[in-house]
């Protein structure tokens, strides 16, 4: 059975639906491992980030536990179901969207930022650097940054998009998805990417802000796509 013909925008939910299904039917009983991700994708016909995204949408919901090393389980459900997530963009399309609109006002930033907006950068990377890997207080701070490049670029539009995709981003898909693939290497590396892009914004170089912010938005994508943490094999 393939799930190709989904709604792309959706297509995580459309896979974790179809998983759904197949716990109910008993193809996967509690207790028992689903396969993993790599054949659930040739299973389905669909790419291994979007089973990933299926996944961490079913550990949100209380459908499955990721074990670290282990893989991912099916858990007893529960006799009142849990309602699926609110509809929301996956991981990888917001990401792939703060690409477009977050480098573009990088790129304005550069031009544009006042005084004040520069010290307002400085203040929540130094917020960031506070705390040697991500917390609560440094994802705020994190979304302040780039809060303050998206008033800095003079268009009010921009600001507005940039604070919808850090609701999404601030959602609890993405929080879950962002706990398997963080810790102190990988948040030293997304600090270093900050680093430049406040760099070039404050040499007023809009090329370079707009390359640093794109570079910074990919190497989150290839995070989230790269092998889960050492060891585990979900």
């Amino acid at each position: 059975m393939t799930a190709q013909h989904a709604d792309n925008r959706r297509l995580y939910r459309h896979i974790a639906d179809q998983l759904m299904r197949m716990i109910g039917s008993g193809d996967y009983p509690p207790g028992s491992r689903l396969p993993a991700e790599r054949d659930l994708a040739a299973q389905l016909g669909v790419s291994r980030p979007s089973v990933r995204e299926a996944l961490i949408a079913l550990e949100v919901e209380g459908a499955v536990e990721v074990r670290g090393g282990a893989g991912v389980f099916v858990l007893q459900q529960r006799s009142t179901p849990v309602d699926p997530l609110a509809p929301q963009p996956g991981p990888f399309d917001l990401i792939r969207a703060r690409w477009i609109v977050e480098s573009e006002s990088a790129h304005l930033a550069a031009t544009h930022a006042t005084p004040e907006q520069l010290a307002g950068m400085k203040h929540a990377l130094a917020d960031m650097c506070a705390s040697a890997s991500p917390n609560e207080f440094t994802i705020e701070a994190d979304q302040r940054f780039h809060l303050f490049i998206a008033e800095a670029s003079a268009n009010s539009a921009l600001v507005m998009l940039t604070r919808q995709l850090w609701d999404a981003r601030r959602g609890p898909l993405y929080m879950q998805f962002e706990s398997h693939f963080t810790g102190k290497e990988i948040w030293r590396q997304a600090v270093g990417e900050h680093t430049e892009i406040l760099d070039a914004i404050a040499s007023r170089d809009g090329r370079a802000a707009r390359a640093a912010m794109r570079r910074h938005m990919k190497n989150a994508e290839l995070r989230f796509a790269s092998s889960w943490r050492p060891g585990e094999t979900p």
